[in-house]
């Protein structure tokens, strides 16, 4: 199966090496730069760009629509929090920027798993009680986007009578559904409803038993190889393997410096959510795994985002990357630390290693089966 690569865009060129926090600058909103930062993910092999969601950024739903007019063929990922929106609503929406946009829109459903974040848009409910009202919203939205008549839906949290949309997307038979979510509530909702369930970038071992997890978890009416899998992940690369930790060591120094000398986030003051807390474990338990992903800087942040890093070369961090795909993982979600500048890179230097590798992987394997 071929693999994805998705970019990560912000609407400005700043990231944790210049300071930036979630009531920092980083939110400010530079129309030419967020232009250029989509026609460079669209010009250098990415598939898609996630248009993340938290509580004190822009909205995600123009920026979307203003990544569609400024780009060709890149697809949009768009986080979106259920909750805030009725679900009916949003598909609506989802499938008119489908329609703009070329058939390029999929939707990340993110819970979320800061209850102070969640209460900043004013949602109350505990974290297990939206994993249930998640499952609810995923419900309706797809009955929308694929009932060929008005249905009503009759549940604990959304309860609607005739709804119908009498224009569907482009995309058939739906629109994709990507999820994320690594509390016990969230994968059974991942497992009945996503295409594709989004992980951060763990240890091979750690990644390899959530894939088999959440497949266990698929129910019944469901074929568990219908879901697929993506992992974040930053990279750091270098001309030469030295050259590459020696840009990570500088970068964690400016990380360091920028949060005030902090190493180690305090245990007071780890994200609640389960995914960042995963990935403060593994950073405490040692700074290397497998052959390159690095951890000290997910440490020094809070794990607040994907921020575990693969170091080295190209050649080396493309093969760390493949490395997920023969686990399972069909999708890589990179990013890095000069946002522009290193979507560019990681364009033309890596992904097309990563996909004619598994390319290469792929007619092997289609070549045995033929011969079997």
């Amino acid at each position: 199966m071929p693999i994805q690569f998705l970019g990560m865009v912000r609407t400005n060129n700043i990231s944790e090496i210049h300071g930036a926090g979630p009531t920092t600058g980083e939110n400010v909103i530079e129309p030419p730069f967020l232009r250029d930062f989509f026609r460079a993910h669209d010009q250098n092999n990415f598939d898609r760009v996630l248009i993340g969601y938290h509580s004190t950024a822009p909205d995600g739903w123009p920026i979307a629509s203003f990544g569609a007019a400024n780009s060709e063929q890149l697809g949009f990922l768009l986080a979106h929090r259920p909750g805030f929106m009725a679900p009916t609503l949003a598909a609506r929406k989802a499938i008119t920027l489908d329609h703009f946009s070329g058939g390029r829109i999929a939707l990340h459903l993110i819970t979320g798993g800061s209850d102070a974040e969640q209460m900043a848009d004013g949602d109350w409910l505990p974290k297990d009680d939206r994993y249930r009202r998640t499952d609810e919203y995923f419900d309706v939205l797809k009955k929308v986007w694929t009932s060929d008549e008005p249905f009503d839906f009759d549940g604990e949290f959304y309860k609607v009578k005739g709804a119908f949309s009498t224009v569907k997307a482009i995309q058939q038979p739906r629109i994709p559904l990507y999820f994320g979510g690594a509390s016990g509530a969230a994968i059974p909702v991942g497992a009945k409803h996503a295409d594709v369930y989004m992980l951060w970038g763990e240890p091979l071992a750690a990644v390899s038993e959530r894939i088999a997890e959440v497949r266990a978890a698929v129910p019944a009416d469901r074929d568990p190889d219908e879901i697929q899998f993506s992992v974040s992940l930053r990279l750091i690369l270098g001309v030469t393997e030295e050259a590459a930790w020696a840009k990570a060591h500088d970068y964690l120094e400016q990380v360091i410096s920028h949060r005030g000398g902090q190493r180690v986030i305090p245990a007071a003051n780890r994200p609640a959510a389960v995914g960042s807390q995963r990935l403060l474990d593994f950073a405490s338990q040692q700074e290397i795994y497998d052959k390159r992903l690095w951890t000290p800087i997910a440490a020094a942040t809070g794990a607040g985002g994907n921020s575990t890093v693969l170091v080295g070369t190209p050649e080396q961090v493309a093969e760390s990357i493949v490395d997920y795909y023969d686990i399972g993982v069909t999708s890589i979600l990179v990013r890095g630390f000069r946002p522009l500048e290193d979507a560019i890179q990681y364009g033309r230097e890596v992904i097309p290693i990563v996909k004619s590798e598994v390319a290469r992987r792929d007619r092997e394997r289609a070549g045995q089966l033929i011969h079997s």
